[in-house]
């Protein structure tokens, strides 16, 4: 198109010649399978279907690229231990399904094994500080989240009042953590399950029911 003068008018911009959600969804799954460190721009530029400038101008840079990937696997499912704690009546119950999932979900056939949270950003250098403070971040959240829905079954009675919230929840999220890494090793779901079972007859109470 033309103005008055002749000259050719440009529009304001060209459009994204690709996906955006498609190109993080394929970051989010580079970065879980092989970490943060691990990762090259090279590596993240193949696997989206983009160039480094395409990479760079949309998301900011790896650092921020992984931010953004870790915001999409909480929001996708590491948001579901608020979902279970709200769901299941008593602490023991809540505990046992978060175990149960996280086995059933550590082992899909269709993703990386294991869970981002606990593998992606724990081997970094120096320069990579940030990472890690994200994710251990998290990990504590994850504690925090825990802890206190233990603290809440002392209150209300389903364990006794001298119970140590925070130690418990240090184990169970120890349990979690180490079953990530288990099923990154090759474990399958049904020995991560039998592990979930061990896990349980630790907590306190008297002859515990196996199921809520």
């Amino acid at each position: 198109m033309k103005n008055s003068a002749g000259r050719v008018q440009r529009g304001r911009g060209r459009p994204r010649a690709f996906d955006q959600e498609v190109a993080l969804e394929r970051a989010m799954l580079l970065f879980w399978d092989r970490g943060y460190e691990a990762t090259s721009l090279d590596e993240l530029s193949a696997a989206m279907g983009i160039s480094p400038s395409s990479l760079y101008a949309t998301f900011g840079g790896k650092e921020q690229l992984f931010r953004t990937a870790v915001d999409r696997y909480l929001a996708r499912g590491g948001e579901r231990m608020g979902c279970i704690f709200a769901e299941v009546p008593t602490a023991r119950g809540a505990v046992r399904r978060l175990l149960e999932t996280a086995a059933d979900e550590f082992t899909r056939p269709d993703r990386p094994s294991g869970c981002m949270i606990a593998l992606a950003g724990t081997q970094c250098s120096p320069g990579a500080r940030p990472v890690q403070d994200l994710m251990r971040g998290c990990r504590e959240a994850w504690h925090a989240s825990l802890q206190a829905r233990i603290q809440r079954s002392t209150e209300d009675g389903e364990l006794a009042s001298d119970t140590d919230a925070a130690a418990l929840a240090t184990f169970y999220v120890t349990v979690l953590l180490g079953m990530s890494v288990q099923a990154r090793d090759g474990a399958s779901r049904e020995s991560l399950r039998a592990a979930v079972e061990a896990a349980m007859r630790a907590w306190p109470g008297p002859d515990a029911p196996r199921r809520p």
